[in-house]
């Protein structure tokens, strides 16, 4: 039986489409192939959006807890309804004099952790309802405030009211919020220019691909198997190997618990693993506990190729 094509596409996300027009793309240039993207970007944001295609759509949760990189332009002097250009100017304000040292050292003030609350503007749902709904209904509702974290935030350049700023933030930061705390930090009052993710961990230095090298890379009718996918278990490259003989993949496969001794893993605490067979063919994922148990946390239908 021939399996379909499983594996990660780093997809070149255009300006103008949503991640979901984007997916669907995707999907039809594949001839309708199983796929999921893994955190969403906005339709005037651009970059890396990674989606999983076929099995390695059991690891899209795995992709979305990783750091993620965006390079980005923010326009002091005017907010915008949606933090960024797309949306109607409801403030100005004046933009004071900038140097990259008064600008650095308010920068300063946004590393490490932090709480963030999510704009009106965004996918998060509220009984069932996307937020960006309520708030083009004119309607604003009370959200959390949710821990976030950044890492790096650098000034690239200043041109007249224009600032270039790069990232690097945890899950679950909103840069379009981080953008306009920026711009009030400095005395003023600003709204995204420009938004481009650069990469998702664990993905720093791999190459993109856009809708267009898609279509061209599947005619001549060899379609998935033309695009340059990279191998589902690089979506759990940080977790550390176990090879499994025949028999515990089996018991694995058949829902047993097998003893870690026996698959040859030292006994610790709570870990997780990342499972291949006797021939290298990835499993999934398992989990092993400090009793020195080793147990399913995912498996997938058959054997992927690495």
């Amino acid at each position: 039986m021939t399996l379909p094509p499983a594996g990660l596409l780093l997809l070149d996300k255009p300006v103008g489409l949503s991640s979901n027009a984007a997916l669907q793309r995707v999907r039809r240039l594949g001839g309708g192939i199983k796929a999921g993207h893994c955190g969403s970007l906005d339709p005037l944001a651009s970059g890396m959006l990674p989606i999983c295609l076929g099995e390695a759509t059991r690891l899209a949760g795995e992709l979305l807890a990783g750091r993620k990189a965006y390079r980005f332009a923010l326009k002091l002097g005017e907010r915008t309804a949606t933090g960024d250009a797309e949306g109607d100017v409801i403030e100005r304000a004046e933009v004071p004099a900038m140097s990259p040292e008064s600008v650095n050292a308010a920068l300063e003030r946004f590393l490490g952790a932090r709480s963030q609350v999510p704009p009106m503007y965004s996918a998060l749902k509220r009984e069932g309802t996307p937020l960006y709904r309520l708030a083009r209904a004119g309607l604003t509702v009370p959200r959390e405030a949710r821990a976030i974290t950044i890492e790096t935030l650098e000034l690239r350049a200043i041109e007249g009211n224009l600032l270039e700023l790069r990232v690097l933030c945890s899950k679950g930061t909103y840069v379009r919020v981080l953008g306009e705390d920026i711009a009030a930090a400095l005395g003023s009052c600003g709204h995204l220019a420009s938004l481009r993710r650069e990469y998702v961990e664990p993905f720093a230095d791999e190459a993109m691909v856009s809708l267009e090298q898609l279509e061209v890379a599947g005619q001549g009718g060899i379609g998935v198997a033309g695009w340059p996918l990279l191998r589902a278990d690089r979506a759990v490259a940080h977790l550390p190997p176990l090879r499994l003989a025949a028999a515990d993949a089996l018991a694995l496969r058949c829902g047993r618990i097998v003893a870690l001794a026996k698959a040859g893993a030292p006994s610790s605490p709570l870990r997780r693993w990342r499972l291949y067979d006797e021939e290298g063919g990835f499993l999934g994922l398992g989990v092993s506990s400090g009793a020195g148990e080793l147990r399913v946390q995912r498996l997938f239908s058959a054997p992927l190729p690495v």
